[in-house]
């Protein structure tokens, strides 16, 4: 049981998606990934690329890129999303359909990788606590990034309401389609309420080049589910040799924690 990532994408995508959208995903991908000195000329991998705007953000701006997702609705809107990045409309942005949790995707990522099976660079943005079992999908992960190379990772934060909302998402999931709706719409303005009492600022106001409806589907239907507090992150990736270089607290209590990570060139 899964919610539909794809088709959340590609309703986005056709409805919201925008120019303006498109230019304020690449400065925020760009501010990410300075701690990783950017990605021009660097191997990058996009782990649960989505709609791709990170994809084509880090091929924009001169990324060797590979992009992976277990939805292969996403690779379709990946490509109708190439309108908004002009620079990248006759390149090539290869991409792998499969879960980082198969060893045989693993596989194909290492052989389609243009850097000898390794990446100066592996992002992923809200998607190993998607996959059912963030712990090996974390390994996996970093498993792929080069000695003195960079983890980007968000992931959803551990608090005493976290358990509540997987309970909605798990019956979110299993309620038929004609049901999910209403109960999207239901839920919207508790979250819009909650959001607004958080951060004092207006959550229709979104970044990365998100759209709050869509954010709310995606919230509120994310199913598997899982999370975990800053120290459970670092201790999963300090042992694998990692060290944190840069962290961005999550704005609302259960949103996700930003990570950039360096693996130590004498780590495992």
């Amino acid at each position: 049981m899964q919610f539909d990532f794809g088709k959340n994408w590609a309703d986005y995508s056709a409805i919201a998606l925008n120019a303006e959208r498109a230019s304020q995903a690449q400065e925020a991908f760009a501010a990410l990934l300075a701690p990783a000195g950017g990605v021009a000329g660097k191997s990058f991998l996009d782990i649960g690329f989505g709609q791709g705007l990170s994809l084509l953000s880090a091929k924009a701006a001169g990324g060797r890129v590979l992009g992976v997702d277990i939805n292969p609705t996403c690779e379709e809107v990946l490509r109708r999303n190439l309108a908004y990045f002009p620079s990248c409309e006759h390149a090539s942005v290869p991409v792998v359909i499969g879960s980082i949790l198969d060893d045989r995707t693993v596989q194909r990522i290492r052989e389609a990788s243009p850097d000898r099976g390794m990446f100066d660079v592996v992002h992923s943005w809200g998607v190993l606590h998607h996959t059912g079992d963030m712990r090996r999908a974390a390994q996996n992960a970093a498993s792929l990034v080069k000695s003195g190379g960079h983890l980007v990772v968000a992931l959803y934060n551990r608090h005493w309401s976290s358990r509540m909302w997987w309970i909605v998402k798990y019956i979110y999931c299993r309620l038929p389609a004609d049901f999910q709706t209403p109960l999207v719409r239901v839920l919207l303005p508790v979250i819009y309420m909650a959001k607004w009492l958080v951060t004092k600022g207006d959550p229709r106001k979104q970044a990365r080049g998100m759209d709050f409806y869509f954010d709310v589907v995606d919230w509120v239907g994310g199913y598997p589910y899982e999370y975990a507090s800053k120290y459970e992150v670092l201790a999963l990736f300090e042992p694998l040799g990692f060290r944190c270089v840069k962290f961005s607290p999550s704005q609302v209590p259960t949103g996700c924690n930003e990570f950039v990570f360096q693996r130590d060139k004498d780590g495992p």
